[in-house]
């Protein structure tokens, strides 16, 4: 008799352990983080996805943000379209209107880089050489020079475009020249290109070498301009619409975080040193004082994008011939993932101290 009580101890013991251990396995499996593929163009707009990161709000969010670099936006649309890519920080470009009348989902969700005045963080610079012998003076001197730019049909071309029309050129008055961000420093350098529109970090990067000059900020040349945005994959938005949801909260709640980081043009206001400590983290640039020389780009804390700036972009775009089709602006932006963020987070209260 005592031994079938023990024996039947023995068994309810290692039953209630079995279940014990199956639920506690569920509970891992269902609390594992949900991977998203982000992709990056290795710039300081870049930003909020390294903040969110590093402090933990896409892990708050049940997000495991996995960082994938590309040398431009433009470059990021076909594996977005393809859905090897969940999120893109990128530049809304030729070719991503172009996958869109082909019928490839994507969507501008959020704001991710701009030029508001003091903020010109793609600016146009020109070989120090050139400026020193007088070759450049005006805008009107970039007639016949080969000037580096990221890709073609990016944001970035119509900045140029905005740059050549206050001088009275014609974008068939330069040669450009497509390269990564990082490489505009050694083509500079090597007296390959004449001038570029570089985004920093490598425009200071650029200036600080000796081999350029910083000639115009492009929130001079264009300002207000929507340059990057947040993209959003449609298999992302369709197949894990509460994730998608999610990372726009973590990601606006970093966004916040930098704009904190803000003051005068530059990367000192009250939260400085904890965001230039994340940059040189996440980025090759390990030099802490080029993050705290470069003129950072403006990012909307509540995730608005300028509509018309991207309406005037697609226009030149058309008018270039590289966009065709009869796709708007409307159809490729999609702001309700922004508003769902900005609702569950309330309104932007700056940081004073």
């Amino acid at each position: 008799m005592k031994n079938s009580v023990l024996l039947r101890f023995a068994a309810l013991t290692y039953a209630s352990v079995t279940v014990a251990a199956v639920l506690g396995a569920s509970a891992v499996s269902a609390a594992a983080p949900t991977v998203v593929n982000v992709g990056i163009a290795n710039a300081s707009s870049d930003v909020a996805f390294f903040i969110a990161d590093k402090k933990g709000y896409f892990r708050q969010e049940g997000i495991d943000a996995h960082f994938v670099s590309f040398d431009s936006g433009a470059k990021m649309v076909a594996p977005l379209g393809a859905g090897q890519l969940d999120v893109a920080g990128g530049s809304p470009s030729a070719g991503l209107y172009n996958a869109v009348t082909r019928g490839i989902g994507i969507k501008v969700v959020a704001d991710k880089g701009s030029t508001p005045p003091g903020y010109g963080y793609q600016p146009l610079l020109v070989r120090k050489d050139l400026v020193a012998s007088g070759r450049y003076k005006t805008l009107a001197d970039l007639k016949g020079m080969k000037v580096a730019g990221s890709a073609t049909g990016s944001a970035s071309t119509s900045t140029m475009n905005e740059a050549l029309k206050k001088a009275g050129l014609k974008t068939s008055d330069v040669e450009r020249i497509y390269l990564g961000f990082p490489q505009h420093v050694m083509a500079l350098e090597n007296k390959a290109v004449d001038a570029a529109l570089t985004t920093e970090p490598s425009a200071t990067q650029a200036v600080r070498s000796g081999a350029a000059v910083r000639v115009m900020g492009d929130d001079q040349i264009y300002p207000n301009h929507q340059l990057a945005v947040v993209l959003y994959s449609n298999v992302f938005i369709h197949a894990h619409p509460d994730t998608a949801k999610a990372f726009m909260r973590a990601y606006l709640r970093a966004a916040r975080d930098y704009n904190d980081s803000l003051a005068n043009g530059k990367i000192a206001g009250p939260n400085a040193d904890e965001v230039i400590a994340i940059l040189t983290q996440y980025t090759p640039i390990k030099d802490a004082s080029v993050y705290r020389s470069i003129v950072p780009q403006g990012t909307n804390p509540d995730g608005r994008l300028n509509i018309a700036s991207l309406e005037n972009d697609l226009a030149f775009f058309k008018r270039e011939g590289v966009v065709k089709g009869n796709v708007s602006v409307a159809q490729v932006v999609d702001t309700s993932f922004v508003d769902a963020a900005d609702a569950a987070l309330g309104p932007y209260k700056p940081r004073t101290k």
